[in-house]
């Protein structure tokens, strides 16, 4: 076992640099403070989070909103899986989020995952021989402290209901999300909910209300049209839906409001 699982020295470097002379296959996974290399048939459960005594890799050390035991990485199937076990998502390059209780495959070479914590992304290096990586943040040693929530959005239950619509892409992990459109929105819910007579024109006002106000009392970026390049397209509703994301105040489990069969 122990010629299958090493250390990687802190300092050695990014990942996305090179190995050293490695079996196809092998996972290099590097944080702040060092990181690990493991052979695909170690049978390994490799653990990362912010509380290092209990983790193979550390990430996000002293920030408070990264989970102690964050997520997981194993080989199955002959493929290596991420598991995210905390509270934040982890996001892929670009706009992918592996929501709590979520997995993900690992492609094979360099990967920069992010831990999408509210005052940064703590960075978490992958890389799979013949490719991959990820990396992690730093900070002051508070391993062992509660993992703190970030403030949750206030909204309405009505509000709640169509942002958890427009939003079930993103909650059902889809590889590439995208908002529902309005006419999709006002469909689910007449149909959930047929004598409230909802329309397209009704679920986009509700959401540029959210939207407004959140920009107003939280300066959340990217949420009014004046910020967002032309062509707008989905962007307004994509940062919106990202930061109540981030902010768990909508997860997977609320897929409940839209139904039975949308029940995560």
């Amino acid at each position: 076992m122990a010629s299958k699982v090493s250390f990687l020295p802190k300092g050695m470097g990014s990942l996305s640099r090179g190995l050293p002379p490695s079996r196809p296959g092998t996972l290099f996974v590097l944080g702040s403070d060092g990181g690990m290399s493991v052979s695909p048939d170690a049978g390994f459960r490799l653990l990362f989070g912010r509380n290092q005594p209990d983790v193979h890799v550390c990430v996000g050390v002293g920030d408070t909103c990264v989970s102690r035991r964050h997520g997981l990485i194993t080989h199955e199937y002959s493929r290596w899986v991420l598991r995210n076990t905390g509270k934040l998502p982890i996001r892929f390059p670009g706009s992918r989020l592996v929501l709590s209780g979520d997995e993900a495959e690992l492609p094979t070479g360099y990967t920069p995952l992010f831990i999408v914590a509210p005052r940064q992304e703590h960075l978490l290096e992958v890389r799979i021989a013949a490719g991959a990586p990820p990396r992690a943040g730093g900070g002051p040693e508070l391993y062992g402290e509660e993992t703190l929530d970030r403030d949750a959005r206030d909204l309405s239950g009505e509000e709640k209901l169509v942002l958890v619509c427009l939003a079930q892409r993103y909650l059902r992990n889809d590889p590439q999300p995208q908002p529902l459109t309005w006419a999709q929105v006002a469909f689910e819910l007449a149909e959930l909910r047929p004598a409230e007579q909802w329309s397209a024109k009704r679920a986009a006002h509700i959401v540029a209300r959210v939207r407004k106000r959140l920009s107003a009392r939280h300066g959340v970026p990217g949420l009014l049209e004046e910020e967002v390049p032309q062509p707008v397209g989905n962007a307004l509703n994509h940062h919106l839906i990202t930061d109540l994301l981030v902010t768990t105040t909508i997860a997977r489990a609320d897929l409940h409001l839209l139904g039975p069969r949308h029940a995560a």
